[in-house]
C-alpha cells in the first residue's frame, strides 16, 4: 500500500474522514479519562464544601424540595 493511497483514503473520501473523526474522538476520550483519574488521585483528600459541584452528583436536595 502506497502512502499516496492512504492519504487519498483519509483526506479525500467520506469513509476516510469518518475514520479520522472517529479516531480523534476515541483519542480525546482516552486522554480525558486518564487526566480525570490523575486529577482525582491528586486531590483525593479534598473536603467538599457548598461551592463544590459534581457532574455526576444526584442533587438529593432538589428532589426533596419537589
Amino acid at each position: 500500500m502506497d502512502i499516496g493511497e492512504v492519504y487519498h483514503f483519509l483526506f479525500e473520501t467520506m469513509p476516510g474522514i469518518g475514520v479520522l473523526v472517529g479516531a480523534g474522538a476515541v483519542i480525546s476520550i482516552i486522554v480525558c479519562f486518564i487526566l480525570e483519574r490523575k486529577t482525582r488521585r491528586q486531590f483525593r483528600n479534598h473536603a467538599k464544601t457548598e461551592d463544590d459541584w459534581s457532574l455526576f452528583d444526584d442533587d438529593d436536595e432538589e428532589e426533596n424540595e419537589l
